[in-house]
């Protein structure tokens, strides 16, 4: 009887290996390329067998970089994050650039909601009239991953620009 194959064996390749590590990284959420690939050779596999292997799983459609993007993007907006720190993170994970703007432009309409939204769930509706107050809510609406546009829109523009 052959060992599930998520398990290793004794007798596996390294490309084998490199595969079952692969897809059990998948299985249990989407990686981009960057990601996967980082996280195999941090498990002593040879940089040309990582990149034949994931080479292959993207062919296959196993593993793709848009469907990564989209999906973060979605999970992260629904944390309530903005566009600032959704780039920096999808950066680390080695997206393209030109894919994490596609994928962040599709909310630009939200961007502002959300903003709006987040500092309302902490700090009420009432928008305040103290500098100091005013200075702190845009703090943490950057903390969030919100750009100045969206603040000062937010706080009806009356944040100056640091």
């Amino acid at each position: 009887m052959s060992p599930p194959k998520n398990k290793p064996d004794n007798n596996e390749t390294p490309e084998q290996k490199a595969r079952r590590l692969a897809l059990g990284l998948l299985a249990r959420r989407e990686h981009s390329f960057g990601e996967l690939e980082r996280k195999l050779l941090q498990r002593g596999l040879a940089n040309d067998v990582v990149e034949l292997q994931l080479g292959q799983l993207v062919e296959e459609g196993l593993l793709s970089d848009e469907r990564f993007a989209e999906q973060f993007v979605r999970q992260r907006v629904e944390r309530g994050q903005g566009p600032v720190k959704i780039r920096a993170e999808m950066q680390q994970r080695g997206v393209d650039a030109e894919l994490i703007d596609i994928q962040l432009e599709a909310h630009d309409d939200e961007w502002p909601r959300l903003a709006e939204n987040a500092r309302n769930k902490r700090f009420g509706e009432e928008i305040p009239a103290e500098y100091e107050e005013r200075a702190r809510q845009a703090r943490f609406l950057q903390q969030r991953g919100f750009g100045m546009e969206q603040i000062r829109r937010v706080l009806k523009g009356d944040i100056a620009e640091d």
